[in-house]
């Protein structure tokens, strides 16, 4: 991975977890590496059982929130908790974590945890970005720029459809 480029210039990270500063530090490069390396082929399939299980989760936890169905917010959070550590998305991690607490701390207490909120508007963002960044990771298409009209650089003009 190391020297490989998004959108033209800035690099997404390296083997040894360093990140452009451009790009936000949601992703700790090393452990995904590590993961990368200890699940071999699988990896891939694990990577999209993430984006699918985790926006599953996403939309379990907004639909819990607006249902005010505090014990409906313990799982998935707990779900998309654990899916990010293992592929080293931590600060996600850490977001669906306190969802997950507050959650199990407000069954307990016979309360709704309206102060989530914030929290699970985060979530959503966090997830956005963890996932673009594994897949520019993953998938050498995301990153190529688009064609040049044209193509193989002859320049093209006033040819449109039916047009020679």
């Amino acid at each position: 991975m190391t020297g490989q480029w998004v959108s033209g210039l800035r690099a997404i990270g390296n083997r040894t977890g360093h990140l452009s500063n451009e790009l936000p530090d949601i992703v700790e490069w090393a452990h995904f590496e590590k993961s990368r390396a200890e699940l071999g082929p699988g990896f891939i399939r694990i990577l999209s059982y993430f984006r699918e299980d985790g926006a599953k989760s996403i939309e379990q936890i907004e639909l819990a929130m607006r249902q005010q169905n505090t014990t409906a917010l313990v799982l998935p959070a707990h779900t998309i908790k654990g899916e990010s550590r293992q592929l080293g998305a931590e600060p996600l991690a850490k977001v669906a974590e306190l969802i997950e607490s507050t959650a199990r701390i407000c069954v307990e207490t016979h309360r709704f945890p309206d102060e989530l909120v914030p929290k699970v508007v985060e979530l959503r963002r966090l997830f956005g970005q963890t996932v673009e960044l594994f897949e520019k990771a993953t998938n050498p298409l995301v990153s190529r720029a688009p064609a040049a009209p044209g193509g193989f650089g002859r320049k093209v003009a006033n040819q449109g459809f039916g047009r020679i």
